[in-house]
């Protein structure tokens, strides 16, 4: 007996639904867009530089064949996931659309805000815009990706990232949160030497800062990366200076006479930060280890069991599938390229 082609339709739709698979999936971005994505997100195209760590995270890092990332500023990123050195690779982060369609990539994740976002859904391409300034948001975002990734690895993952960072976010707090202002050390965090610039408030920085039990030194002061004078350092007097791991050393900088009459610097009360797979003082998930570092520095009598180095190979293991070595790990925490 023949059976009717609706009913044969109907019977492939439900086998189709009972084995999970859907043709398009809709995800609603950081920026508020809902964008249609293909059933599957093998091939990736990622145009912000921190947002590489977040997929690294959620098991991803090797499903990204077009970056913006290089060996010469990313070294760890590189050697911790060293398919991005086939991956196609610009300067800046702009895509060329062509490119991306010739590469087959699925989806293309930008900074929010990104000016070549229309560009790139004009040419076809999903496009997803990522944003986030604090510990929150970085938790959204990350599960944001995890539903752009769609599979079931990645959400495990994005789940027990997000209850590490929350266990050590309350772990530290915990410690810190008794403190007293005058407890709390003044910490002046440079991103770069030259053009000299600092951190502010309503940063990711600002809010690490606090949490591990200091003050952002640069009062007044709000947004990444802000320019400022030496004579605005000499007016602040931070307690401690901590130097991004790109930003040069203050000795052979061009305010080097005037770093020298700071306390942080009479102290050696300067230090350079750690940078892994991404700098950890800036915006990646190596963040949940900014927090553990800082707060042992600034108040090692409160974190006397503390062991960085293991936290850091743990981290490692645990989230970069990459046995790191305790010597790799010393390397990452001191800064080293």
């Amino acid at each position: 007996m023949k059976l009717p082609t609706r009913l044969i339709l109907a019977g492939a739709l439900s086998l189709l639904s009972l084995s999970g698979y859907s043709a398009t999936r809709e995800v609603t971005d950081d920026a508020g867009h809902q964008v249609i994505l293909p059933a599957k997100t093998d091939r990736i195209a990622d145009a912000w530089y921190a947002h590489h760590s977040l997929l690294m995270t959620l098991g991803a890092g090797g499903k990204i064949v077009a970056t913006v990332n290089h060996p010469e500023s990313q070294p760890w990123m590189f050697r911790v996931q060293p398919s991005l050195n086939q991956a196609l690779s610009v300067k800046g982060t702009t895509f060329n659309a062509e490119s991306l369609l010739a590469e087959k990539v699925d989806v293309v994740f930008v900074s929010a805000g990104n000016r070549d976002a229309v560009a790139l859904r004009q040419a076809g391409l999903p496009v997803i815009e990522m944003k986030f300034t604090d510990f929150d948001s970085m938790k959204h975002s990350l599960r944001t990706t995890a539903q752009v990734l769609g599979t079931p690895q990645a959400a495990q993952r994005a789940g027990d990232y997000i209850h590490y960072l929350d266990d050590n976010l309350q772990a530290i707090s915990a410690k810190t949160a008794s403190l007293t202002q005058q407890q709390r050390p003044r910490v002046l965090h440079i991103q770069s030497l030259n053009p000299l610039k600092v951190d502010g408030s309503d940063t990711l920085i600002d809010q690490w800062i606090r949490v591990a039990g200091g003050r952002n030194a640069a009062e007044g002061l709000k947004g990444n990366m802000q320019p400022v004078s030496a004579e605005q350092l000499l007016a602040w007097q931070p307690d401690v200076i901590i130097l991004a791991a790109s930003a040069g050393d203050i000795s052979t900088s061009a305010y080097a006479s005037q770093f020298a009459l700071l306390d942080a610097v009479k102290a050696g009360r300067v230090w350079r930060n750690p940078a892994g797979v991404f700098p950890w003082d800036r915006y990646g998930t190596e963040t949940a280890l900014q927090i553990q570092w800082v707060a042992q520095k600034l108040h090692p009598q409160l974190f006397p069991t503390l062991d960085i180095v293991k936290a850091t190979q743990d981290f490692y293991s645990r989230f970069f599938d990459y046995p790191l070595t305790p010597g790799e790990a010393e390397e990452i925490i001191a800064g080293e390229f």
